[in-house]
């Protein structure tokens, strides 16, 4: 901790625009797996950046603490604790905010068919007040972290923003297609410039510890059976971060140079990886027979999330490179030293 930040290979890219001197980004989420990241790139790439985060229990507050361990030494970078439901929170944000990275949520599709109304509250009214906090500072630009939960057991592959997505099947996704109409609500209603990504599978160091890639290593390593729910046949667009970081460096740089505009974008790796393909290239990497414990599948799970990213490709320059075997290697380095920058 304490060392230089983290440089991702879409910042050596160039593509962002200088904001001016006198303004600031708003990265919410900014203490969680995405939002260190984000965070860490802007930062380095000469932005100034405020973070909110509520440091939520979902899993254990020191593990967002190192995730910020080296964001707080820079001088750029300023953390603010507190719920974006909190009208007294928001009214606090300093003034000089330009563009608000919205990346804050209840995560997780099972845990939220356990308590519905609290991720409702959360993923629903919280970007509300969020927007709502944006159009009365007079901000314009708004990027909204979605997912590709919205899709739900899409028949057509690979999914393309352009479907029709109203059949979700979890509240997970149920929220999350709820804040991409709020958003585009109040782009008609207030001419907020909005980008509304998709984010397809996310891995990569400071992964969170409940998903499965982290889950599946910290169980090998300690000799557990791993539990693979379904047949090991389902599919995921494994995503590695430095694409994903790409792909939002490319959004905020487009919001800036264009007029008024909402665009929702899938930001995916364009390629699937079933789960026991999964389960296998990581238990070869770090040198192990993975013990398989065979359960059903769990309600709210898609089958296959599979992303078109034509539309970021012509929109962003997007161009995701990280093969999932060398994403799982990349990880597994950091898994094996958190400490170091990831």
């Amino acid at each position: 901790p304490g060392g230089p930040l983290r440089e991702s290979r879409a910042n050596s890219r160039g593509l962002m625009t200088p904001l001016p001197s006198n303004s600031s980004i708003l990265v919410t989420g900014a203490a969680g797996f995405l939002g260190s990241h984000l965070s860490e790139s802007l930062v380095h790439a000469g932005h100034r950046v405020v973070g909110l985060d509520s440091f939520d229990n979902f899993y254990d507050r020191a593990i967002k603490e190192q995730n910020l361990s080296q964001l707080r030494a820079a001088s750029t970078f300023s953390l603010v604790e507190g719920d974006i439901r909190d009208g007294a929170t928001l009214d606090s944000l300093p003034s000089d905010v330009s563009l608000v990275v919205h990346l804050a949520a209840k995560a997780g599709v099972r845990p939220s068919i356990e308590d519905p109304q609290l991720y409702s509250s959360v993923n629903v009214d919280g970007t509300w007040r969020l927007l709502d906090w944006t159009r009365q500072r007079g901000i314009p630009h708004f990027v909204f972290a979605s997912s590709s939960s919205v899709y739900g057991n899409c028949d057509v592959a690979p999914f393309r923003e352009d479907l029709v997505v109203d059949r979700p099947i979890s509240p997970y996704a149920a929220t999350k297609l709820a804040g991409e109409l709020a958003c585009h609500t109040y782009h008609h209603l207030h001419d907020l410039s909005v980008l509304a990504l998709r984010f397809f599978t996310i891995y990569g160091p400071r992964q969170r510890p409940d998903l499965a890639i982290h889950k599946f290593a910290r169980l090998m390593r300690a000799g557990q059976s791993i539990p693979m729910f379904g047949d090991g046949s389902t599919e995921r667009d494994y995503t590695y971060i430095d694409d994903i970081l790409q792909g939002i460096l490319a959004s905020i740089d487009l919001l800036r140079r264009s007029e008024p505009l909402f665009e929702i974008v899938n930001l995916g790796e364009s390629r699937t990886v079933s789960l026991h393909e999964m389960i296998q290239v990581l238990g070869e990497e770090m040198g192990v027979e993975p013990a398989v414990d065979q359960k059903p599948m769990q309600p709210g799970d898609v089958e296959r999330t599979y992303a078109d990213v034509s539309k970021a490709r012509a929109l962003l320059a997007y161009e995701p490179s990280v093969e999932f075997r060398d994403g799982v290697r990349m990880f597994l380095e950091w898994f094996d030293d958190p400490e170091r920058s990831g």
